[in-house]
């Protein structure tokens, strides 16, 4: 007796007697004759109970859900009846003994298809979601990818090394979570958002090629593409240039695209940020489609329309066009519903120019030359049955919001095919930005990344001008992951924290064992990090990261599964010197 998965059996296989565990998918009575479609994660065998057999009884009153060993016969099913859909679609099993291992209650929701079902009922019944057919297909999928991963950068010689969980409250950027210590009174330790310094360290440390499949957290606010805690890909490398790096991730995405989804992968364009910002008014760009931003202020430099004029002649203004392909057959309604959008998008309005067969129209028509609208054609490569879009604004505005109008664009227009897999560098970010709240530079990504070599003069001058050794890795309009040649010196490190505003008792009591560590010999390096969360999702064609997690939290980051985050007793929070004021949220 065979012991085989419910998806391995094929017509090479018929007059084999077989043993199968599995679920009920599906059960179907057709003329005395009882079918049952017999399910595990590898697929579907349909199983064959005839009246006259003594488990006949039995198997009339199963339902879906139902665990199931049955053992019989492998046969070819008779011709015309065969289910090409399926890989065990040749053969059934003719049913000699079925035991019923388990009774199933009914299901709050059909798990045999991948009907909608509403997330927050799926969440809390996930062991049930994680049966679906889509489930499965999306947590193989991952299973896939991390171990193309760990193959890829095992042959290239990097050590995984396991950084803890429990460190040092470094707040930077998102907010940490915070895990009080019962024997470290009023002391409290953080999660890690990322092993950014303990791989610098492991650098440091002399191990010269690190990895991680690495469990991070931070608490931040919830989006389709974030989790309270993700897992991401950490990789540091020493003595290496920023090209190295770039090679190395590169070539780790195309081993695992081809391993994993057999795809070839061609090699991925770079571009500069500035010039990602002015092409597509976005520093992670959607390269599945064309559409580029051109900037056309030149062009109503004399323009009679006032406000695009007062742009042009502004010197700080742009007036952005962007191509809308079929656009011309829009109604002054859709043009009208179009222009909201882009208002809430951040644009302050927008400019419309329908290129129909039978002339122009336009929503400022009257102060539009043949001569302006030719040139904007000839800019934006317009032809007959498109419209012209333009946005007019500060420069930097005017830039991202058409930027985020492109985008929406693309996905009327279905552009964005989920199952084309356009990958591109973005590098040479600036160092610095300029924090809203305080006016004050700080860092665009971390305080460890390095600039420019030629750049370090700029740092008490000027430096907003300063650009980072920083690099982003893209994938379809999504960062999959940042990376960058780190400072190794410890006077420059110290220069770094200077800069942002930190003294020294500051620099000390956030990062004085680092400083101190980089003291000791640190040699050149540099890394990155992939969110492999992303990069499931993406891989499976899902627009939810929520889809390739096992057990994910919900839209406001509670696990409505197992009941978390709740209350705990008041001697639990006695034994860590806590108190809580107010109410607890619901």
């Amino acid at each position: 007796m065979l012991k085989r998965s419910c998806g391995a059996l094929r017509a090479t296989d018929a007059g084999q007697n077989v043993e199968l565990c599995g679920w009920v998918h599906r059960r179907r009575d057709h003329g005395g004759l009882i079918f049952i479609d017999l399910r595990d994660r590898d697929g579907l065998t349909q199983i064959v109970v005839d009246p006259e057999q003594s488990v006949f009884t039995d198997a009339e009153h199963l339902r879906h859900e139902d665990v199931l060993r049955v053992r019989g016969l492998v046969r070819k099913r008779p011709a015309g009846t065969e289910n090409l859909r399926l890989a065990t679609g040749e053969i059934e099993v003719g049913i000699a003994e079925l035991d019923i291992l388990n009774r199933s209650e009914v299901p709050p929701f059909q798990v045999n298809t991948d009907d909608d079902v509403d997330e927050n009922l799926r969440l809390e019944y996930r062991y049930l979601d994680l049966r679906r057919p889509r489930m499965q297909a999306n947590i193989a999928m991952r299973h896939r990818i991390v171990k193309a991963l760990r193959d890829f950068f095992d042959e290239r010689d990097f050590l995984e090394i396991e950084t803890p969980m429990l460190i040092k409250s470094t707040p930077e950027g998102a907010r940490d979570y915070l895990v009080p210590s019962r024997l470290h009174h009023g002391a409290f330790y953080a999660l890690p958002q990322s092993p950014q310094l303990l791989k610098q360290i492991l650098m440091i440390s002399g191990f010269g090629r690190y990895m991680q499949i690495a469990r991070c957290f931070r608490d931040e606010d919830q989006r389709s593409d974030r989790q309270p805690e993700f897992t991401q890909l950490d990789v540091e490398l020493s003595f290496c240039t920023q090209d190295d790096v770039l090679e190395t991730m590169e070539s780790a995405m195309r081993h695992t695209w081809k391993k994993a989804l057999g795809i070839e992968l061609a090699p991925f364009p770079r571009l500069e940020h500035a010039e990602a910002m002015e092409r597509y008014g976005i520093d992670k760009p959607d390269l599945r489609f064309g559409l580029e931003l051109r900037d056309v202020t030149q062009a109503f430099a004399a323009s009679e329309f006032s406000l695009f004029r007062t742009l042009a002649q502004s010197g700080t203004g742009s007036v952005i066009a962007l191509r809308y392909p079929g656009g011309a057959a829009l109604s002054r309604r859709d043009f009208d519903a179009l222009t909201e959008t882009a208002k809430q998008l951040g644009a302050k309005g927008l400019v419309w120019i329908a290129l129909a067969a039978d002339g122009h129209k336009s929503s400022i028509a009257k102060f539009l030359t043949d001569d302006v609208v030719a040139r904007l054609r000839e800019a934006t490569e317009a032809e007959t049955g498109d419209a012209i879009l333009l946005v007019g604004d500060a420069r930097d505005a005017a830039r991202i919001v058409a930027g985020k109008l492109r985008n929406e664009i693309g996905d009327r227009c279905h552009l964005r095919n989920p199952r084309e897999f356009a990958f591109c560098w973005v590098t040479d970010f600036p160092l610095c930005e300029v924090d809203e709240e305080t006016g004050q530079p700080v860092p665009a990504h971390h305080p460890f990344t390095a600039p420019l070599p030629d750049q370090w003069d700029l740092i008490d001058s000027n430096p907003l001008a300063m650009r980072a050794q920083h690099y982003d890795m893209v994938l379809n309009g999504y960062e999959l992951g940042s990376g960058s040649i780190r400072i190794h010196k410890p006077e420059f490190q110290r220069r770094i924290f200077t800069m942002l505003g930190m003294d020294q008792q500051t620099i000390d009591d956030r990062f004085g064992f680092f400083v101190r560590a980089l003291d000791y010999g640190a040699p050149p390096h540099g890394g990155m990090a992939l969110g492999i969360d992303r990069m499931v999702m993406l891989a499976c064609g899902e627009n939810n990261i929520r889809e390739v997690i096992a057990f994910p939290k919900n839209q406001i980051a509670r696990d409505v599964m197992m009941d978390a985050p709740t209350p705990v007793p008041a001697r639990m929070l006695r034994d860590l010197s806590l108190q809580v004021t107010g109410e607890a949220a619901p």
